[in-house]
């Protein structure tokens, strides 16, 4: 749901500030959250995780939110959003070939499970009459 309204946002406002304002006006919940949390268990990191951390705040999630609400602004919510469940394969595989992962059949069942499913609903909606 969250997607479907961020790409509806995107088209009047782009990704950029769709992603902006919606981090704005979530504020007065994760505030709290994010105080309890910390008060309860003390984040604790060194230099190199705190610099990942902030890698992933920024440039992965903020930044790649940017391009994201482009994209399902530009390309259809729909249509763009099955692209994302692809995500499952992709990543089992750049963890065994990256990071030499052992990856598990169970695993690769679900992941191709997943991306069985998603081919079938791109299939399935060019032949549903219009």
């Amino acid at each position: 749901m969250g997607y479907a309204e961020g790409g509806a946002l995107a088209r009047e406002l782009g990704g950029a500030r769709t992603i902006c304002w919606a981090l704005l006006l979530s504020l007065p919940a994760t505030v709290p959250l994010t105080v309890v949390a910390a008060v309860a268990d003390p984040p604790h990191a060194d230099a190199l995780g705190w610099s990942a951390f902030g890698y992933l705040t920024l440039v992965s999630m903020f930044l790649g939110f940017f391009a994201w609400y482009a994209g399902l602004a530009r390309g259809g919510i729909a249509q763009v959003g099955q692209v994302q469940l692809a995500q499952p394969v992709l990543t089992l595989g750049w963890s065994a070939l990256l990071l030499g992962e052992t990856v598990t059949p169970t695993s690769i069942v679900a992941a191709l499970a997943v991306l069985g499913c998603v081919v079938l609903t791109q299939r399935s909606r060019g032949s549903v009459p219009a």
